[in-house]
């Protein structure tokens, strides 16, 4: 058996731990860190267990891969949060779509572009997240028993509309500067909105069933909307995102729930982050182009922030870099509403050494 993180060892007197606390705007004795996509292809660790789970959906759906890789960062790096080892994507079989995800990332989806397509997409009701992937439950279970009160266990789900975008596309949308979701917004938008009111009811309930399972905090991605004109978005994304926090908050309503969407032409510079602060949400996940500094000052006081240190400074370095720019953001933060992590997910050739590092400054950091 593999030895527990140091945090284990010296765990804290508090009945919560710090990052759930922190999530919910409690006030907090430092900042908590995680990092997104941490477990994964950065470490040897998990590139040593390719070998013995050689697709993507065995080290995701196998329940004792799924519990190892979401515990290999917290064992090698102490961190706060263990986010479940699992992909957006996971929950398309419940309603009646398989996918495929090649080892270089590609993925394969029969698309849904008719009306026809859309009957057999499976809406509230007939999703059973239970029965289909019973496995993300049994992983959330074990991943409580294991970390404890050391850490804290994060469930995670895509949103309507980026789930949506694989829908339509049947692949990664970006390749194709999402053509087919494009001629859908403008020739068919009910069969679009058709789509997107399926997939709300489904997420809602994936994420709730996690909860059930385990899961205390859920962070919700919306990885594609980023490349929606800001009527588009909020025609298209927006009330899809609500829905879904809605139905979350609905039966979890002390569940913290953390927004995250990608840099791109219309999200980069904090472009629709005083939308995603009117989601329900109570944390939202900064990216990497924003100063996080300038961006607490005008968002709402009892929100919380993640993030946001750029990915790529974490791989680069110098290690001085590093820290200076980590605790420029922790600084701004104040232990206060704040989870600090990457502004997008760690890159795959990132040294371990610098995730290390990363952690390590963090938490010994106080605020002056």
């Amino acid at each position: 058996a593999q030895p527990r993180a140091p945090t284990a060892r010296a765990a804290a007197a508090t009945d919560e731990p710090l990052l759930l606390r922190a999530a919910r705007g409690e006030k907090v004795e430092r900042t908590p860190v995680w990092m997104m996509r941490q477990a994964g292809r950065h470490m040897q660790v998990y590139r040593d267990l390719v070998k013995t789970y050689p697709t993507f959906r065995e080290r995701s759906e196998i329940p004792e891969a799924a519990l190892e890789i979401s515990l290999q960062p917290w064992r090698a790096y102490g961190v706060d949060g263990v986010i479940l080892f699992s992909d957006i994507l996971t929950p398309l079989p419940a309603m009646g779509v398989e996918f495929q995800i090649s080892e270089g990332g590609a993925i394969s989806i029969p698309p849904i572009r008719t009306e026809a397509d859309l009957a057999k997409l499976k809406g509230a009701g007939e999703f059973d997240a239970e029965t289909a992937c019973p496995f993300v439950g049994e992983v959330l279970g074990k991943l409580r028993e294991e970390v404890g009160n050391t850490a804290t266990v994060l469930g995670f789900v895509g949103l309507p509309f980026t789930l949506a975008s694989y829908l339509v596309e049947g692949k990664t949308g970006t390749t194709s500067g999402f053509a087919e979701v494009r001629k859908m917004r403008e020739e068919q938008p009910e069969l679009l909105h058709g789509i997107l009111s399926k997939l709300a009811d489904n997420i809602g309930a994936y994420a709730c069933y996690q909860v059930d399972r385990g899961a205390q905090v859920i962070q919700v991605f919306d990885s594609w909307a980023g490349h929606l004109p800001k009527d588009q978005y909020e025609t298209f994304a927006m009330p899809y995102q609500k829905q879904v926090i809605a139905a979350i908050k609905a039966k979890h309503p002390e569940t913290p729930v953390i927004i995250y969407m990608a840099p791109d032409v219309h999200s980069k510079d904090g472009g629709f982050l005083d939308l995603l602060a009117t989601t329900g949400c109570d944390c939202v996940s900064l990216d990497y182009t924003v100063d996080f500094g300038e961006i607490r000052a005008s968002m709402p006081s009892d929100l919380a922030l993640q993030g946001n240190l750029d990915p790529k400074l974490l791989r680069d370095g110098p290690l001085d870099e590093i820290k200076a720019a980590t605790e420029k953001i922790l600084q701004a933060g104040g232990h206060s509403k704040h989870i600090m992590n990457l502004g997008h997910g760690i890159e795959a050739d990132t040294p371990e050494p610098h995730a290390k590092f990363f952690v390590d400054t963090v938490q010994n950091f106080r605020a002056s």
